[in-house]
């Protein structure tokens, strides 16, 4: 009976663990960024969303500035952009970046699906749709590439034999 028991514990065990690679572990908050656009549209390419109150705020070119330095490297990678602003008006402003960005037309709602509670926030979602980062301060370009680089999916396929 105690045979039993351990073997179905063990069974059961690598049952999960095997459906837990198949998941998503932290989902990122679904947005639509346009009429019909949402951020399911761009599963299989990882996504930079910037928050800010607009692209003048100085959190939001610094953060910038690190992207473009090398921006290259995150194009290579299929990297999408998104920048959503929570003062309505910020959407016509330029941007102090070539980097292509979507502006979200819907800000202040993305701020608030992700927890935005102040004046910058740098999000990383996966290719899989998992939520890798949600920083409230500017991170390096290297830290971002490497959340991109190393997310769930990736971690996953290279632990099976």
């Amino acid at each position: 009976m105690i045979r039993f028991s351990i073997k179905m514990l063990a069974l059961l065990a690598t049952l999960a663990l095997s459906q837990a690679h198949a998941e998503v572990v932290r989902p990122a908050p679904d947005f639509t960024w346009g009429p019909g656009k949402t951020l399911k549209s761009w599963k299989g390419q990882p996504v930079l969303l910037l928050i800010a109150p607009s692209p003048k705020s100085s959190a939001f070119r610094k953060q910038a500035d690190r992207i473009q330095a090398v921006y290259q490297e995150f194009a290579a990678r299929n990297a999408v952009f998104v920048a959503a602003f929570t003062d309505p008006e910020a959407a016509s402003q330029p941007l102090p970046s070539n980097i292509p960005f979507v502006i979200a037309s819907n800000g202040a709602q993305i701020a608030a699906n992700y927890g935005f509670e102040g004046k910058f926030a740098v999000v990383v979602i996966g290719k899989d749709g998992n939520l890798d980062l949600n920083s409230a301060k500017v991170v390096p370009a290297s830290r971002i590439m490497d959340m991109i680089l190393n997310n769930f999916e990736q971690q996953a396929a290279e632990r099976k034999p």
